[in-house]
């Protein structure tokens, strides 16, 4: 079964998580710097191919899409260019963020790891991943 990826985007780094590939496990995989994230994706691609992208859908408590969410609609019609084949789905990112902190909280990692927002980017898009994949 081919992959799914998840995306974690952000203005200055975006996280990103890989599927197994039965479509079981997410995987984390590494936090790219956003204005190099489609050559990332290409290397990626060709590594480790996959069919399926979830990009988390940033909103407000309020249920309001947030500031950032433009420049992901932009991401997602330069993405379909490069990637035509690839289905994108989205996906409620609400909470990951603090999810993720408790999570690296819980297993124990130092703060300094804690503080490296890289890291929780990552985990973040494990996450999204994660919870899309026990939809499916």
């Amino acid at each position: 079964m081919p992959r799914t990826l998840a995306i974690d985007f952000g203005m200055k780094r975006t996280g990103l998580a890989i599927s197994d590939p039965l479509g079981m496990i997410a995987n984390g995989l590494e936090t790219l710097a956003t204005d190099k994230l489609m050559d990332g994706l290409r290397l990626l691609n060709q590594k480790k191919p996959f069919e399926r992208v979830v990009i988390g859908h940033p909103k407000r408590m309020s249920g309001e899409d947030s500031a950032v969410e433009q420049n992901i609609l932009l991401f997602i019609e330069s993405f379909k260019k490069v990637f035509p084949s690839v289905l994108v789905d989205r996906l409620d990112e609400r909470f990951t963020s603090k999810i993720a902190m408790q999570t690296m909280i819980s297993a124990g990692s130092k703060r300094s790891d804690r503080r490296d927002k890289g890291n929780i980017d990552k985990i973040s898009a494990t996450l999204l991943l994660q919870e899309y994949l026990n939809k499916g």
